[in-house]
């Protein structure tokens, strides 16, 4: 007599977390193909990232036998230090105390649904934005409402009148290289989202994962350091300006909220990594950052030139793009007529993986995310001229 075999499937299909959007899923496994060129991937170049720093500041750690146990729960002391005083550089006054390590932005976003958003309550963002690719909110209960953008960021004009229709519990945005858009808030509209939310109470998550990665000039001033009344959450991370294999982010805000948070974070992993963390703040403390900084700013020019270049020459005329001051993204509108999620499987057959636009807004019938950071030189030459081939040939 054989034994009854257990049905997973019922299992699988009742966990309330959401599943990633199909397309998500397939990128996620496309992603570590041998024979894919990924022009929609979010992340640094092999060759870019810090594998030489990285291997003096190991030898370092092994010289001082770098703590194997458990951190405190808001992470190193050492780390939290050096981002006090990095944070200090970009005017943002952020104690020890008001910061917490976390393994990554998604980590932050997450403890901040759970542990800071009441069910059933509402969230604005940006839209499009990198949140709707992601379920951090969702899965938490939290009603996600998307705001309309311009070439200035957010059109705060417009804020007050969502305010008073939703009463949402927090304001997701990123004012700098937003994802996937790229666009950079104004200076001005900074100021007035700040007045907005001191008159209003509106707290705000500010995600700064890519005002590193300036290109042309500097961008403005950031939220957090126009926030005399601690309305504002600034989450910070080294995975898309140094390493994503690193998983270190933190959360600087009031320290109530920050204890909020260590206390569901270590009830989720009990703390990020701990050698991360040493050689994270040894990164800091021994002046990595800047020097890698600049390396990877020159390497970026060079090749977001190249891929405004190839575009120009491939699809002048039939598609439009935006010229990124910074960050990884270049936001590319598709003719009339041309779906984005079917380019994006008609590319995925011929060995192109890009992103099409309702990731980021499930209404978007117009837009592909084109990534010009991990890429080689030669494989984004090849990969947007069978992009601008499928798009002429629809």
């Amino acid at each position: 007599m054989s034994t009854p075999l257990l049905n997973w499937e019922d299992y699988v299909e009742s966990g309330h977390h959401y599943p990633n959007l199909p397309e998500v899923q397939i990128i996620n496994q496309s992603e570590y193909r041998c024979d894919i060129i990924r022009l929609g991937t979010g992340e640094l170049a092999q060759g870019l990232l810090p594998q030489s720093y990285f291997q003096k500041i190991y030898e370092k750690l092994a010289q001082h036998a770098p703590s194997l146990g458990y951190l405190e729960p808001l992470g190193s002391y050492k780390l939290r230090q050096a981002i006090s005083s990095y944070l200090a550089d970009q005017q943002i006054q952020a104690s020890p105390e008001s910061i917490i390590i976390v393994s990554g932005s998604l980590q932050a976003m997450q403890l901040i649904a759970m542990g800071l958003l009441p069910r059933k309550s509402s969230v604005l963002v940006e839209k499009p934005s990198y949140l709707y690719s992601i379920h951090a909110f969702q899965a938490a209960g939290v009603r996600m409402i998307g705001m309309p953008m311009d070439k200035e960021g957010l059109i705060t004009a417009e804020l007050g009148r969502y305010i008073r229709e939703n009463r949402p519990s927090l304001l997701y945005t990123i004012p700098t290289f937003q994802n996937p858009s790229g666009v950079v808030m104004s200076d001005k509209r900074r100021t007035e989202l700040i007045q907005t939310a001191e008159a209003t109470g509106l707290a705000i998550l500010e995600d700064h994962a890519y005002a590193e990665l300036w290109l042309d000039e500097k961008p403005p001033l950031s939220l957090k350091a126009r926030d005399p009344g601690s309305y504002v959450l600034h989450m910070g991370t080294l995975s898309k300006s140094v390493s994503p294999g690193l998983r270190i982010g933190w959360v600087a805000g009031p320290e109530t909220v920050i204890q909020r948070l260590a206390d569901i974070k270590m009830q989720t992993d009990y703390g990020a990594s701990s050698l991360a963390q040493e050689a994270a703040a040894l990164w800091f403390t021994e002046g990595y950052h800047d020097v890698h900084l600049a390396e990877v700013r020159e390497a970026l020019i060079r090749k977001r030139n190249l891929v405004l270049d190839l575009l120009a020459r491939n699809l002048a005329g039939a598609a439009e793009w935006n010229v990124p001051q910074g960050g990884f993204y270049i936001w590319l509108k598709l003719p009339n007529g041309t779906r984005p999620e079917i380019l994006f499987r008609r590319a995925l057959a011929e060995g192109v993986l890009l992103n099409p636009g309702s990731i980021y807004d499930r209404f978007d019938q117009d837009h592909i995310r084109l990534s010009f950071a991990y890429a080689s030189e030669t494989e984004l030459e090849l990969g947007i001229m069978t992009l601008a081939r499928l798009i002429l040939s629809k």
